[in-house]
């Protein structure tokens, strides 16, 4: 063979192997055909995961809060426009404070015992894939939330997004993968599927490698999670009073309810429902609420119409007004406005289903008592033990504490805006899901670890 044939043969061979290599299937990853394509992905991630380090967990968060900083504008312009709910500035916020204000690997402690019979070591390890539910009200501030949250506690994560904030989502969770990779050299730590639907979050639920499930969403589907026999942190419903008694101020008080109620259009589930206030300071509380930007409602003709333009026939609230501005919900009533309000504002009675019914809407009613008793005993009712968030104003600290025990709320807000419960514009860490129906409360990374105990006998107690 001389040196133009062993030339051409080698061309050829490269040549073939180069075709090959053409012709062979990228991997996927971030966004699958199948849930059980994306979940075995994800379980080998996180068998790669689970043997790094601390240390590159860490590095992982540092990279999602510097590179998903840049598109936080992006992203909440993009869940305003597809979802309908909300308002884009408010969302900026939210996701801001879910970026930077969600605990990372520092919220995985360690506490030890020792005496004579040697030392015992409590550690926090991760369960492996979770099942992550996300909600179209809060769909990419969820997702930062519960990312940030996991991988900290060294978990994989498939995520099941609401259908109605599936482009913002699928968007969101392909730069997240993309993120995570290039800082660990992993792929798949974060996956979800090309078509979230209720049969795909219904097979991930029943899916062997699935190890936890976390749900933010309605009671249904909290509920759903619960039959399959696994581990649930799950995040229920919430109508979360504000009670206001004589010693508050008024002037504050009113711009606090205002600001949390009207903020993002109230589709935060911690976000005030209705006011209960005592007689004595409720019509300074009105004219300041309405100095900061309320609209007060006062023909009953017209509060009429707005409760059967907010909540339908068979007692829910009105879908198709979740999360809208107050303009669109003066419309859809047949209302009209001199200006643009931040919130509408209407004096009911207790009973009335704007008061019991949990709404997600810029609509806030408001009921007289005739003093802080009277008050406490009808936000009890009106929260009717969801246990989920509670506000009050006042400066009786007895009354606050009282309050606050009775109620057995997972956030309580004391003389500021409900959002201050999340850790915005407030201490405290931010959380999206906030599990009331099985008990965790305010979710961090710590809450998606298991607790280990290693025991050595007879050592390491030099007391």
């Amino acid at each position: 063979m001389n040196s133009t044939e062993l030339e051409n043969m080698i061309r050829t061979i490269l040549a073939d192997s180069l075709h090959s290599k053409s012709d062979a299937q990228e991997p996927q990853n971030a966004i699958f055909g199948q849930v059980g394509d994306a979940i075995v992905a994800a379980q080998g991630a996180y068998t790669r995961y689970a043997a790094e380090t601390l240390k590159l967990r860490a590095k992982i968060i540092a990279a999602l809060r510097e590179e998903l900083s840049p598109l936080i504008g992006e992203m909440s312009e993009r869940a305003a426009e597809e979802t309908g709910m909300g308002n884009a500035p408010d969302k900026i916020n939210k996701n801001r404070a879910a970026l930077d204000n969600t605990p990372g690997i520092e919220d995985l402690t360690t506490s030890a015992l020792t005496g004579d019979g040697g030392m015992v070591l409590f550690e926090l390890s991760p369960f492996g894939v979770i099942g992550a539910i996300a909600p179209s009200t809060n769909p990419t501030e969820t997702i930062i939330n519960n990312t940030i949250s996991m991988l900290a506690a060294g978990n994989a994560v498939y995520f099941s997004p609401h259908p109605g904030a599936k482009r913002v989502s699928l968007w969101l969770i392909e730069k997240i993968e993309g993120i995570v990779y290039r800082a660990s050299g992993i792929h798949n730590l974060v996956v979800t599927v090309a078509e979230p639907t209720f049969d795909a979050t219904r097979e991930m639920m029943a899916h062997p490698r699935i190890a936890l499930l976390a749900v933010t969403g309605g009671p249904a589907i909290v509920g759903m999670a619960m039959t399959t026999g696994k581990k649930v942190i799950g995040a229920g419903p919430g109508n979360p009073p504000v009670l206001v008694d004589e010693t508050a101020c008024p002037i504050k008080a009113a711009k606090d309810i205002v600001d949390g109620a009207s903020f993002d259009y109230n589709v935060l589930c911690i976000a005030e429902k209705s006011v209960i206030v005592v007689e004595s300071i409720a019509d300074r509380l009105i004219e300041n609420m309405q100095k900061n930007g309320a609209l007060l409602i006062s023909s009953r003709a017209d509060v009429a119409k707005l409760r059967q333009a907010a909540i339908t026939d068979k007692g829910e609230a009105n879908k198709k007004l979740v999360g809208k501005s107050p303009a669109v919900i003066l419309q859809a009533a047949g209302l009209g406005a001199p200006a643009t309000p931040r919130l509408i504002i209407v004096e009911v009675a207790e009973d009335d289903p704007l008061v019991l019914v949990e709404q997600l809407m810029p609509l806030l009613p408001i009921v007289r008592v005739k003093d802080f008793e009277t008050g406490l005993a009808l936000a009890l009712l009106v929260e009717n033990n969801l246990h989920h968030t509670a506000i009050m104003h006042s400066q009786n600290v007895s009354r606050l504490n009282r309050a606050a025990k009775l109620m057995q709320t997972s956030i309580f807000v004391k003389n500021g805006p409900s959002y201050a419960g999340l850790g915005i514009d407030a201490e405290g860490f931010t959380t999206f899901t906030i599990a009331t129906p099985t008990g965790e409360g305010t979710t961090s990374a710590h809450t998606f670890a298991r607790s280990r105990r290693c025991v050595l006998t007879n050592g390491f107690s030099i007391r």
